[in-house]
């Protein structure tokens, strides 16, 4: 299973973003899915997550409201939302992969994408 992140780059605050990670390999709506962040200096968190079927979402409480996680399981690609935009969303951004239920650690990852704001 393979993850390639994309859709990062330079925004504005109050602006917006769209991340892509494509998902090649084994079946990806077997997968649970999600979207963590790492800031310099800090510890990676998580942002967001999404079931197989994308019936039920989670999100951080610094993204709520603000970020919408999604997937397309025709293209095999699962995205991160990203509105109204502030510099404490500065971070580079992975997507992740988990097989088993909600709850369980995520087996794959992705490469991660560099997301920068500016104030």
């Amino acid at each position: 299973v393979q993850l390639q992140a994309s859709g990062g780059g330079l925004g504005q605050a109050g602006g917006s973003l769209r991340l892509s990670c494509a998902v090649s390999g084994r079946a990806f709506s077997s997968y649970g899915m999600g979207w963590f962040r790492q800031a310099p200096g800090k510890e990676r968190e998580f942002v967001a997550s999404i079931r197989r079927s994308g019936g039920s979402t989670a999100y951080a409480n610094s993204v709520k409201g603000r970020f919408t996680i999604s997937r397309d399981n025709a293209k095999n690609t699962v995205y991160l939302q990203m509105n109204n935009l502030i510099p404490e969303d500065t971070a580079v951004y992975y997507c992740a992969a988990r097989a088993g239920i909600a709850g369980q650690p995520y087996d794959y990852w992705g490469q991660g994408t560099q997301v920068t704001v500016s104030s």
